[in-house]
């Protein structure tokens, strides 16, 4: 506070307000002989400024040292308080000169009695300030860490997409080697150009569905070798969508939880319809679950929904019935 850019403007106006003050008390009459009024004025001014200056050197001075068990503010205050009897002592002998008459005791008396409350008014208002300041930069590192640990936070969970689907896309092509060496190839080939597109994607928070729908076809592509017609995946989509936005890999997500959780044969052959409804893009599996459970981390719906928390008020929609199992995923406007 003391080092403020306005701070003359801040001396006069206390010196003003003290010299009305003590005009409007009769302060004045304490002295043996009433001083004029410009002198009491300048003397006030002059108490006010070097109280002001000389506190504003004083922590300039003691910033850099260490008060074991003490804050700051403390040493500050006590130094301070010495600072203005020295001051005191020293117009008190100016005083002297200037009027032979005064009583010198008197004088020093009022000088410290002055100087003391202007002092601690000039130190509460520093404290004020000062921890108003520890507060707000308190609050802005407080949102910093907070603001570190989301994007940490959303890093992990994008983090989990690429091992997991790495983990499946092994498993068929460790099947398809031995089978059919010339469709394993080309597995390869797409799984290449799939994965491409999830590690192009790792740091996107949003892709465009266009841009999601053909690595979508890809995925699909994949997912067919492996199951043939047991498998049906219906993509009915509006073109208007193509320039909006979604999590990227979140329909992928969402096809190998159905295939993952559900029967899928000729018998009980799994059907996945892809539509929007709304503002929402919408993935619809018939339910056959499987009376064996694979092993499963829990982390591929909630990885969805976690992140849409992260980059929207919409939130993704699970609806269950007997028959349908459907996630409803939010469709931005803007990435």
């Amino acid at each position: 506070m003391f080092a403020h850019r306005l701070r003359y403007l801040f001396i006069l106006l206390l010196s003003l307000y003290s010299f009305i003050n003590i005009l409007f008390t009769e302060g004045n009459r304490i002295f043996s002989n009433q001083p004029e009024h410009v002198v009491l004025f300048l003397t006030i001014t002059f108490l006010v400024f070097t109280l002001w200056e000389g506190n504003r050197l004083l922590i300039k001075a003691i910033e850099g040292f260490q008060f074991r068990k003490l804050h700051i503010l403390v040493p500050f205050f006590l130094l301070s308080v010495i600072y203005l009897i020295i001051l005191s002592g020293l117009t008190t002998v100016s005083f002297s000169f200037i009027y032979p008459n005064y009583d010198l005791g008197l004088t020093f008396k009022l000088m410290i009695g002055f100087t003391f409350r202007v002092n601690l008014f000039l130190h509460c208002i520093n404290a004020i300030v000062f921890f108003l300041s520890q507060y707000k930069k308190a609050q802005l590192e407080s949102e910093q860490l907070k603001k570190m640990h989301a994007e940490a936070k959303f890093q992990a969970l994008r983090n989990q997409i690429n091992p997991h689907f790495l983990f499946n896309s092994f498993n068929v092509l460790a099947t398809l080697v031995h089978k059919d060496p010339n469709t394993s190839s080309k597995f390869i080939e797409q799984l290449s150009d799939v994965y491409r597109y999830l590690l192009y994607n790792q740091e996107n928070q949003l892709v465009t569905i266009k841009e999601e729908i053909e690595f979508l076809k890809s995925y699909i592509y994949l997912l067919k070798i492996r199951f043939g017609e047991n498998l049906k995946v219906i993509l009915d989509l509006n073109d208007t969508l193509d320039d909006k936005y979604i999590v990227p890999a979140s329909l992928q997500m969402l096809i190998e939880n159905a295939i993952k959780h559900n029967v899928v044969s000729k018998k009980d052959p799994l059907c996945i319809k892809i539509y929007n409804n709304d503002n929402y893009l919408v993935v619809e599996n018939s339910k056959n679950l499987k009376k064996v459970k694979e092993p499963s981390s829990r982390l591929g719906l909630k990885n969805i929904k976690d992140r849409y928390k992260f980059l929207s008020e919409h939130h993704a929609l699970i609806i269950k019935s007997n028959g349908s199992f459907k996630v409803k995923i939010p469709i931005l406007d803007a990435a």
